[in-house]
Formats: C-alpha cells, sequence, structure tokens
C-alpha cells in the first residue's frame, strides 16, 4: 500500500535514532516535504542492510530512494505538479509492478517555494540525511543554479531538470547535471533553420530577453549562421522592468528584416505581436513555445493580430481535441484518473510529467540492477533513440556522454487566428 506523507519539518530536521526527520517537529516548523513512496506500509527508509546503503546510497534490496525539491508553494507553485504526477506514476509502477528490478521506488519529494536559499538546505539534507541515490527533476533556473555544483562535486545524479537554459547541457562544467526539454537555443537554431528554407536571402531580426534565456536565441542563430550571422541579424535586448519593447521593434523594423526572432517570456510575446500588427510589419514571425499559449498571448495580443505567427512543439497536447483518439493519450488520460484524479488531465505540465517519469523508468531499467550512481549517470549518457507515448510521432530522446540535451527535435506551428496548426517535417537544432 502506497504511503503520502505532508509533514512540516524544521530547516534543520530533528532525527529519528534511524536518521530522519521526526515526525513532530517543533512548533514553529515552516518546512513543508512530501515524502512519496510506494513500498510497502509499515517499511523504514533505511534499509535492514546498512553495508549496502553506505556502498550504494539510496539503494537497499527492497528500494531505490530518489529525491527532488520543486514549488509546492510560493510564485510558481502551479508547477509542482509535475512532481506529483512523477509521484502518481511511481505509486502505479510499485503496485502493478513491484517498482524495478524488484525494488519499490520512494520519491522524497521537498517544497522549497522556489526560494534558492532553500533549494541548497532540502538538496542537503536529501542528499545528507536521507541519502537518496539521486535528484531527479528540480524546478527553474535559479533554484538548480544554486545546488549544481554541490551535486556535481559529490558525483550525484542531478537529472532532467525542469530548467530552460542551454547551459544545463554543458557536460563539460557539470558532467553528473542533465536537462530535458529543449533549450531555447535549440529552438531558435530551428527557427533560423526554417526561416532560411522559406527566405534565403532575408535579413533577420532577433528582439531578446536581456538574460541567458533570451541569449539563447542569439546563439541559435551564430550556430546556424556562422561567420554570416554579422551580416544577416540585427539583435537588440530588452529588460523585464520594461514598460514596452516599442523602440526596440521600431529599429529592427527599419533594418528592412523580414524575419522577427521574439526571445521573449510572458507578456512581451502579446506586447511584440500588438506592436508589429500596428507598425504593419510583415515579417516572418517566430515567437518561442514558452511565450505562445492561447490564454497568456494570442488572446491577449488580439488571436486576429497574431495570424501567421510561427512556433514550436515537441509534445502532444492533452488539451488539444485533435489527439482524443491518439493511443498515448488514451493511456495518459487513464493514467490521470486512476493514479492522479486530484490533477487535471489537460493540464500539460501533468502530461509533462508522466512523459519524463516515464524516461527515467527506461533509465532504472536500462541499470539492470546496478544501481551505483556511476551506473546510473552512465545509462542517463546512454539513451538511444528513445520514444515516448507523450512525444509527436519522429521525435526521439537521445543523449550520450558528450550530448546532454536530450531533446533537440522539434515541429513547426503556425496561428491560423483560433488555434495552433502543425505544419512540415520534423526539425533538428544545429550542433552548438
Amino acid at each position: 500500500m502506497a504511503r503520502s506523507r505532508v509533514d512540516a519539518v524544521s530547516p534543520v530536521p530533528q532525527s529519528s535514532p534511524c536518521g530522519h526527520a521526526a515526525d513532530h517537529p517543533p512548533a514553529g516548523a515552516r518546512r513543508r516535504w512530501l515524502a512519496g513512496s510506494a513500498a510497502l506500509a509499515g517499511a523504514t527508509l533505511l534499509p535492514a542492510g546498512r553495508a549496502l546503503a553506505q556502498a550504494t546510497p539510496g539503494v537497499s534490496a527492497t528500494e531505490i530512494r530518489i529525491g527532488t525539491t520543486t514549488s509546492l508553494s510560493g510564485p510558481v507553485s502551479a508547477l509542482g505538479t509535475i512532481n506529483k504526477a512523477h509521484l502518481a506514476y511511481f505509486k502505479m509502477l510499485n503496485e502493478t509492478q513491484g517498482g524495478i528490478a524488484g525494488r519499490k521506488i520512494n520519491y522524497l519529494i521537498t517544497d522549497d517555494g522556489f526560494n534558492p536559499a532553500r533549494t541548497l538546505e532540502n538538496t542537503r539534507r536529501l542528499v545528507e540525511q536521507e541519502e537518496v541515490a539521486f535528484m531527479f527533476a528540480q524546478l527553474g533556473t535559479g533554484p538548480n543554479s544554486a545546488v549544481v555544483k554541490y551535486l556535481n562535486d559529490r558525483k550525484i545524479p542531478h537529472l532532467f531538470l525542469s530548467v530552460n537554459g542551454d547551459k544545463w547541457g554543458d557536460f563539460k562544467t557539470y558532467p553528473w547535471t542533465m536537462p530535458f526539454a529543449p533549450s531555447a537555443r535549440t529552438e531558435s537554431q530551428i527557427f533560423v533553420k526554417h526561416a532560411l528554407a522559406q527566405k534565403p536571402r532575408s535579413k533577420i531580426a532577433i528582439i531578446y530577453q536581456n538574460d541567458d534565456l533570451g541569449r539563447d536565441f542569439v546563439a541559435g542563430a551564430r550556430d546556424v549562421l556562422g561567420a554570416q550571422y554579422d551580416s544577416v541579424v540585427k539583435a537588440m535586448s530588452y529588460e523585464v522592468t520594461d514598460p514596452t519593447v516599442d523602440s526596440q521593434l521600431i529599429s529592427l523594423q527599419a533594418t528592412g528584416a523580414e524575419v522577427l526572432i521574439s526571445g521573449v517570456t510572458g507578456k512581451f510575446g502579446a506586447m511584440v505581436i500588438r506592436r508589429i500588427n500596428e507598425l504593419g510589419w510583415k515579417a516572418l514571425h517566430f515567437l518561442p513555445s514558452g511565450a505562445s499559449t492561447v490564454a497568456s498571448t494570442m488572446v491577449p495580443a488580439g488571436p486576429e493580430r497574431g495570424i501567421g505567427a510561427i512556433t514550436s512543439v515537441y509534445t502532444k497536447d492533452p488539451s488539444d481535441p485533435s489527439w482524443a483518439d491518439d493511443a498515448g493519450i488514451k493511456a495518459y488520460k487513464a493514467f490521470m484518473a486512476r493514479w492522479y484524479p486530484e490533477g487535471n488531465p489537460n493540464e500539460s505540465y501533468n502530461s509533462y510529467g508522466y512523459m519524463t517519469a516515464i524516461v527515467l523508468q527506461r533509465l532504472l531499467e536500462q541499470c539492470k540492477g546496478d544501481f551505483r550512481r556511476e551506473n546510473i549517470m552512465a545509462q542517463a549518457n546512454n539513451l538511444k533513440d528513445m520514444a515516448n507515448p507523450m512525444l509527436l510521432d519522429g521525435i526521439r530522446v537521445n543523449t550520450s556522454a558528450t550530448d546532454h540535451r536530450p531533446l533537440e527535435q522539434m515541429q513547426l506551428q503556425r496561428w491560423d487566428g483560433k488555434v495552433w496548426q502543425r505544419f512540415g517535417p520534423i526539425i533538428e537544432g544545429a550542433p552548438s
């Protein structure tokens, strides 16, 4: 029977005799964590075979202990449902298949409220007190930046982060770290490839957010254009505190660019669509997938103003009726109904959690019962042409010791005034 518990624990947890946070912390404790396991009720977290636990942290003859820290509270708490979907998936695996290689998965979720200091505190506790084998699907650039050196210095796998930024694929600096989703740099490479195919001799304008995410769009264009970049591209940045991007867009239009790549986030996607429409700029316009949602971007911009805009996609959208008869979507929704009924099956964060849990299952199965951290990372570096029921047909997961970008393929889709319509082939990013 599965255990699922939400306890308040102190910033420096009190310990029970076996080394775990006490069930009843002192008054005023303010940290929250969710210990999710489908281990048998009454089983202790630390294995009876202490020598095995010392040799392979987080692994016993009956258990694999995995940790994460995410936002169950705070400004982006809605994203915490990704990890709750993971929890439900592991519960399903444990109850229907006995876990992996005869070991139940014990998934410990801690809440950092998107506060990097708490991320580090939680991660240290999971590693040093809870003795997890590895960390899985931690959320956010700031929080992961706070722990990436700590985990890499200790050679602890830091896998399938919920982040957007190409730096997380830097296998030389962070050999024990791996993101999952395509980065903005990959997305920009794909945009430029398509633009060159449609308008081979066009000038390209890029408006980008002045941070690591925005600069990935510039880097992606450089990857494809190489020495031609300076003669082809004009790029201008903005700050997230800027009230408008009008001046940048006016200057970029004046270059005569026929292609516009918007390396933007949030409300700036709608701003750009509205302004280029007002300017009468008929550029081939590319929007990042993270700033192209119907509710947050296209409707506020005015659906008719964005007609012809292009974005990218790599997963099936569970809310799109066109996927209703797809076998993968049907299996996902059946999973949600049985194992995570309180979650919204049409929420893409939940389908993302389901998708990444399937990839982790494959990775652990490839370990063939050898769950030493070195082998877990070796198998993370050895995912070959892996299909996934939530990925678009033709998109595959691929990794190696020198490629920590599991997904580098996407398909384009065009806004028709009402919905995004996919078109064309699967496009692969350029080497970076």
